[in-house]
């Protein structure tokens, strides 16, 4: 699990970066109900969505062992973490105590 804030942030990166991948697979084949997908292009789809599930997956499990190894609410530290992730700025990302942007 993560040690630091700033693992957290690539933890969750990643797991952003699988869900896209997934998101433009669906876009690309299109939906499986409207056109039968190739056992090779489900074989895709079903390994990205695995990658991304198992990645949300230990991303959130890291937020939880975190916040309560800092003595913070999870919810905060979640949304410090998304917003590291969706809005990247100079330096570390906020830490324990680390005043509100």
């Amino acid at each position: 699990m993560a040690q630091t804030f700033e693992e957290l942030v690539g933890m969750q990166r990643a797991a952003d970066e699988a869900h896209a991948r997934v998101e433009a697979l669906r876009e690309q084949y299109g939906s499986p109900t409207a056109q039968k997908w190739t056992e090779t292009q489900t074989e895709t789809y079903e390994t990205a969505w695995r990658a991304w599930r198992d990645l949300a997956r230990d991303a959130q499990a890291a937020v939880t062992e975190y916040a309560s190894a800092e003595g913070q609410a999870r919810s905060e530290v979640e949304a410090d973490v998304k917003k590291a992730v969706r809005h990247p700025g100079p330096g570390p990302g906020p830490g324990p105590g680390a005043p509100e942007a």
